[in-house]
This record gives C-alpha cells, sequence and structure tokens, in this order.
C-alpha cells in the first residue's frame, strides 16, 4: 500500500469527562453551574464530523491503536503517579492536579489518548505512513512526569517520542508546540535531552503564569534544547508565520530531527474563549505547511500532529480541517465562514511593526 495520511482516533477518547465546572472555575459559591469545563469533546467531535462530512475522512487512513502500555507510561510517569491515577479512576474519578477532573474509567481512557498519539509516531517512523494525525483526548501537553494540570493528565507526546526512542525507530526528535498556552509538561520531561528539541510559540502569561520565558533554556547537556516563544496578546497571522520563518525553520535546518512533532492546539484561533490571540484557519494551514516542508527537507516527510488545545466549537473545526487538507495534500475545502471577519481583525500596520520587532529581538536570542 502507498504510504498516506493517517487519522487516530477513537471514540472512548470523546467520553473522557470533566465534571461541574463553569469554564475553569468549579461551581459553587456565586459560580453559577452551566457550560462544564471548555475542555469538551464537542470541539474534536465535530472536527472528526467535519471531516466526514466533507468527504476528507475517504482519503485518509483512519485506525485507532492500543492503549499506551504501563512500560511506555512508566518512562516518563513515576508509578506513584500513575497508581494513584489509577485507583481514583477505579474508584469513580477526581483531580489529582491542577483543572484536570476526570471521572471513571479516566485512566484508560487517558492511556488511549497516548496510545494514539504513540501509534501515529510509530506508524510513520515505520514507513506505514507518510504523515500523521492523532486526534488525542484528553490533551497532554502540560502534563508533569508526577503532576497533571491543565485538562492534561498524561503527556501524550512525551510517551510517544519516548516510546519510539526505546524501540530504536528514532533518537532526534523536534517537537513544535503552537498551542496558546505554554508547553511546560513537554518542556520539563525533555529539560536535560540534547536530543530532543522542543520549540513553544505560545501566548505570554497565559497558562502556565510562571513558565515560557525565553531564557528558559534547558539544562545540563540539554542546555540551548529548549525553546520558548513568547508573543503578546494580538499577534495574529502574520507573526505566527515570521515566527516560523524567521526562527523555527532555521533552529530545524541547524539540529537536523530524524522526525518532527506538532503539539497541535487551535487555541490560538481568534475565536478561542482561553486566548487572545488572532489566528486564522489559514493560519493553521501556512503553519502546517511550513511544517510539512521542513519535514520533507529534514527528515523524509516524517511529520506527526497531536491534538491538543483549542476551545471554540465553531471554529476548531474549521482550522482543523485547513491542516489536514495541508497535511494530506487533499483539494477537499471545507471554507472557514469566519474567514472575512478574521482577516478585518488582524493587527494593523503600527500593531504589527511593534509585533515584528518582538519576534526579531527573539530571533537574535536564539540564532
Amino acid at each position: 500500500m502507498t504510504p498516506t495520511t493517517g487519522f487516530f482516533t477513537d471514540e472512548r477518547c470523546f467520553w473522557h469527562g470533566g465534571g461541574n465546572y463553569a469554564l475553569t472555575l468549579p461551581v459553587g459559591g456565586f459560580v453559577q453551574p452551566g457550560g462544564g469545563l471548555p475542555e469538551s469533546p464537542e470541539t474534536k467531535r465535530r472536527l472528526k464530523n467535519l471531516l466526514e462530512v466533507t468527504g476528507l475522512m475517504r482519503e485518509l487512513s483512519v485506525q485507532s491503536a492500543p492503549e499506551a502500555t504501563r512500560e511506555e507510561l512508566l518512562r516518563v510517569h513515576p508509578a506513584s503517579y500513575l497508581d494513584a491515577f489509577k485507583a481514583a479512576s477505579d474508584a469513580g474519578g477526581g483531580e489529582l492536579g491542577l483543572r484536570t477532573p476526570f471521572g471513571r474509567g479516566g485512566y484508560e481512557i487517558a492511556a488511549l489518548s497516548a496510545g494514539l498519539a504513540t501509534g501515529a509516531l510509530r506508524a510513520v517512523l515505520k514507513g506505514e505512513l507518510t504523515n500523521a494525525y492523532s486526534l488525542s483526548r484528553p490533551p497532554g501537553h502540560h502534563a508533569l512526569p508526577d503532576f497533571p494540570n491543565g485538562f492534561c493528565l498524561l503527556n501524550n507526546i512525551a510517551i510517544a517520542v519516548r516510546a519510539v526512542q526505546a524501540e530504536g525507530l528514532a533518537r532526534r526528535v523536534a517537537v513544535i508546540d503552537w498551542d496558546v498556552h505554554h508547553g511546560n509538561g513537554t518542556e520539563a520531561i525533555f529539560w536535560e535531552d540534547p536530543e530532543v528539541l522542543t520549540l513553544s510559540i505560545h501566548q505570554e502569561r497565559n497558562y502556565p503564569l510562571d513558565t515560557g520565558d525565553a531564557m528558559a533554556r534547558g539544562a545540563g547537556r540539554g542546555h540551548g534544547f529548549n525553546v520558548n516563544l513568547p508573543l503578546p496578546p494580538g499577534a495574529g497571522h502574520d507573526s505566527y508565520l515570521q515566527v516560523m520563518d524567521k526562527i523555527i525553520l532555521p533552529l530545524l535546518a541547524r539540529f537536523r530531527p530524524e522526525v518532527i512533532v506538532v503539539a497541535c492546539g487551535y487555541d490560538a484561533s481568534a475565536m478561542d474563549p482561553l486566548g487572545r490571540m488572532l489566528a486564522t484557519a489559514e493560519t493553521f494551514r501556512e503553519l502546517t505547511r511550513m511544517a510539512k516542508a521542513a519535514a520533507g527537507e529534514l527528515c523524509g516527510g516524517r511529520l506527526v500532529l497531536a491534538h491538543e488545545g483549542g476551545y471554540s466549537e465553531v471554529h476548531v473545526p474549521f482550522c482543523g480541517h485547513a491542516v489536514m487538507e495541508e497535511l494530506s495534500g487533499s483539494s477537499t475545502r471545507a471554507p472557514d465562514p469566519l474567514a472575512a471577519t478574521l482577516a478585518a481583525r488582524q493587527p494593523g500596520p503600527a500593531a504589527q511593526a511593534f509585533h515584528t520587532s518582538q519576534i526579531d529581538a527573539l530571533a537574535a536570542l536564539f540564532l
């Protein structure tokens, strides 16, 4: 079979539940019940549904994958945390960290989410697929080894990377994180690892409030292999493309990865309730195009995207569809009904000049 684009998904991931919240606040007192956590199944399910409605799903290799094994999880998370998580999950659910509620069976669903990312990365590295997308849920990039936070219970990408490294499928891995929030969990896990280049583009001082500074570069042998690219709120479409072109692509060329993995959050969308950026569906299309071109030049096209955040039920499906169009090379389109409005909301000349100056300062720091 000719290698193609994989799409890894499983209905069980949509069944992860977060309990009684209003946005990110527990209900009670003066916080009226209603709405629930923004990390709901709907954004992901509606992306999958849109792919089916347009017919693009028929052009993909759609598959599931097994849950990540305990051995795979232990390469990232200590036994004490996994045991506490499993016990709480079996007892009906709970919350072990910060904004990470889960219900009965949450442990198995989180292991499945990590398994989807692992299966996607493994298939690409084995040459079974050209590239792949993992519709992982719950997300993973905030999960520290022993402390879940920011809706993330297990670090999906880190588990996948450590699995393929252990299997000898790859050593040098680049992880690009364009979720609007800093990938603090991924940073912490690879902090001293010179074989994993982590690059996080995020809104400055959004979440977490105490990580993501540009001067946080890694430690020991890993110093210089952690790159944080904080952008001011409202940076917009052109700024994201400038960061890729001026900083990330040169750093990828210098590092020469064997595979590129993307923490693909859509919460930089102009419509997102948890971000203050102005990205559009075209932003995510162009970011994917640039990552795909870099993978083609540097590592035989090996590229895997794992779904992270993104909380606009209306806009995430169109952003994700644009990504899948670009990743698969499909001509099937789902035109973004918000495109004209969001284009008109982009920074004006003076604001863009300011954002460009901030990006140039970051480029001078890293290159």
